[in-house]
């Protein structure tokens, strides 16, 4: 220290390592379970990043013991700027740029900066939510994929300086991806279809909501897999019809688990009824994630399991 960082195009100046730092919420628990996994969570003061399972079992518990800071999320599911400016944080941190939006109640990045208070963005998704993106930015928001958990993870270790802990996380993961792809190396290659049936309201036909494109897909293709809604933008996923999912070559199937007490047999038992055709229904093959599929520090976990289910790797 003092430390500048590029973020998202603009210069953040730490005199010291943050201590009051406010978690936005973002849909994500990336960011709050990357501060768990670098042993930072102290430097929490509010945190308003949730999920009701975890591929780590002993994160949901976790998560639950970081700070709240009382925060109540407004209508559009932020924390009102308002509430930010109570806590006096000198960080606030986003998953994305649209956070920082007033137009949706929060505080936008020029009002923290006049107020003394440092903002930071998950460097991959400085595109997401922000107009005036560069090229670059919307490259790298496109081409998410499991390093841009990494670049979280080494970024955050700038910040904090705990850059050998998370340079150590960040290769034993790479060495774990790097013995699955290992084993994979050469098979065929399986149709994985990833969904989420606890999200149905994301898919504009009451299916359960289909995930594909950036880390979504490079996850899959890392456990010598392919989506069969690769490459397929955010609009088009949530209108996929019943028509285009029994159409789609299905050999593994993915349950998304998304808040507790949902049983990931009873799931795919049940899509498995509606879609017979699928020659995962024929098999009975699927296997089940939760926030290792997400950006965030357990991809790897993802990976495995869904290697596991395409190619018998275990």
């Amino acid at each position: 220290y003092p430390l500048t960082i590029d973020n998202c195009g603009r210069k953040v100046t730490f005199e010291k390592a943050p201590s009051r730092v406010l978690l936005l919420n973002g849909a994500s628990v990336g960011e709050v379970e990357s501060f768990i996994t670098l042993g930072i969570q102290d430097h929490i003061v509010a945190n308003s990043q949730s999920y009701g399972v975890s591929d780590d079992p002993s994160m949901v518990d976790k998560v639950k013991a970081v700070p709240t800071g009382g925060l109540k999320l407004n209508e559009n599911f932020e924390v009102p700027r308002e509430q930010v400016l109570a806590l006096k944080p000198d960080l606030v941190i986003s998953t994305w740029a649209g956070a920082f939006d007033d137009k949706i109640g929060s505080i936008t990045r020029d009002q923290l900066t006049a107020a003394g208070i440092n903002s930071y963005v998950t460097p991959v998704n400085c595109a997401n939510g922000a107009p005036q993106a560069t090229p670059e930015e919307k490259a790298a928001y496109e081409k998410a994929s499991v390093e841009s958990s990494f670049d979280l993870l080494m970024s955050l270790g700038e910040i904090f300086d705990v850059q050998q802990k998370a340079a150590d996380y960040v290769n034993k993961a790479r060495a774990e991806l790097a013995a699955i792809e290992q084993k994979v190396a050469g098979k065929q290659r399986k149709s994985v279809l990833v969904v989420f049936p606890g999200m149905s309201m994301m898919n504009t036909n009451g299916l359960p909501a289909v995930f594909g494109g950036g880390i979504f897909d490079d996850i899959v293709n890392r456990a010598a897999g392919v989506n069969p809604f690769a490459g397929k933008t955010t609009t088009q996923l949530a209108e996929i019809n019943v028509e285009a999912m029994a159409a789609a070559k299905v050999d593994v199937l993915v349950i998304g688990l998304y808040q507790p007490g949902e049983q990931a047999d009873v799931m795919a038992a049940d899509l498995f009824t509606k879609f017979p055709q699928w020659e995962a229904a024929k098999t009975k093959t699927f296997t089940s994630v939760s926030d290792g599929i997400y950006l965030g520090p357990f991809n790897a976990i993802a990976v495995q399991r869904i290697a596991d289910a395409a190619h018998r790797t275990s």
